[in-house]
């Protein structure tokens, strides 16, 4: 019996997609209500932190729900949730928020938002596949798109060190979508969210405790379109909509889509957050950024047309480099042996 790696092309791509915009809204959620907290004093660490702590306490009585029967997964998971809780939650949203120390919050979005471009150039670099023509003019115009839908190019302040940082939030993303995409012995995406949630809150609180990441907060009232809002209530969104439900939704997303495509629509994100400024705060979007919103779904849509069909034998799935092959919807590489683990 063979164990074989499923493909996104045999997930339903419309229910894919539909998740996926939904984990994008939730997640874009997040930078208007941190910035009402932002305004009345508190630090980057602080915020996100109790994000991610707020969101793994959510996901505790779920996840041990869903993990009933399958505690053995978390063993043959343990390397793919610690990098996950490290990278792809603590040290992604580190890097960003450190980013955003140097940089305007549009030029570090555009860096951290250029993890898709990573994702096919890794895959060129390291294992030799070129992208075809249109998955290359879909991520020209995915980055065109975001240049145009966060407007960096009026009053963008560079820094070398903030760039650093952006890079380094991109590589943290990353890491979510090629990780998030492994289905081999995969946790249950209730189960994986919330164990990866619990390693990056303990990361960030250790990270707290030794002065890494400045803690600072207060119970000031915040303004929220107009209203004058408790400070908790921006916590509990942060921690509920834009942390457990944003993270387990990016999760089934990126199983259905598959780490490329998925990283992709994510871009989306960047849409839902100038949405949700639009109608908390009034910031309406200008006709640039319409243009831009535009060319990025075009980017989408081009990827996923330029993704091919996957011909030859299926893939091991003892081997990382070719599960991060079948994540980023590339061929397997020519050469593997067929045969597979039973697990």
């Amino acid at each position: 019996m063979q164990a074989v790696i499923s493909t996104p092309q045999r997930a339903p791509f419309v229910l894919g997609l539909l998740v996926a915009l939904f984990s994008a809204a939730t997640f874009g959620s997040s930078g208007t209500f941190g910035a009402s907290l932002l305004a009345t004093g508190w630090s980057p660490g602080a915020i996100v932190t109790l994000r991610i702590c707020g969101a793994a306490l959510v996901l505790l009585v779920p996840t041990v729900i869903a993990m009933r029967g399958q505690w053995h997964l978390l063993r043959r998971n343990a390397l793919r949730i610690t990098a996950y809780g490290l990278f792809a939650v603590a040290g992604c949203q580190f890097a960003y928020f450190m980013a955003v120390d140097h940089l305007s919050v549009g030029v570090a979005l555009l860096l951290e938002y250029l993890a898709p471009v990573l994702i096919v150039g890794w895959v060129w670099v390291r294992h030799g596949r070129r992208p075809s023509p249109l998955t290359a003019a879909g991520v020209a115009a995915a980055v065109l798109g975001l240049v145009l839908v966060l407007d960096v190019t009026s009053g963008a302040q560079l820094d070398l060190v903030g760039v650093l940082w952006g890079l380094l939030a991109a590589v943290g993303l990353v890491v979510f979508f090629l990780v998030a995409a492994d289905e081999q012995d995969a946790l249950p995406p209730i189960g994986f969210a919330g164990a990866g949630l619990a390693v990056g809150a303990v990361s960030l609180l250790l990270a707290a405790a030794v002065g890494l990441l400045p803690m600072t907060a207060n119970t000031s009232a915040v303004d929220l379109a107009g209203w004058s809002a408790p400070w908790w209530v921006p916590i509990i969104e942060l921690a509920v909509v834009a942390g457990a439900v944003a993270y387990v939704s990016g999760i089934a997303a990126a199983r259905l889509l598959g780490g490329t495509v998925a990283s992709f629509v994510g871009l989306s994100e960047v849409l839902f957050a100038v949405v949700f400024a639009w109608l908390i705060v009034d910031e309406a979007m200008s006709p640039v950024q319409i243009v831009g919103g535009v060319a990025v779904l075009v980017g989408v849509v081009a990827v996923k047309l330029g993704e091919g069909e996957r011909n030859g034998p299926p893939l091991p799935t003892d081997d990382v480099d070719a599960v991060l092959m079948a994540v980023a919807d590339e061929e397997p590489i020519p050469g593997f042996a067929e045969s597979q683990r039973v697990h």
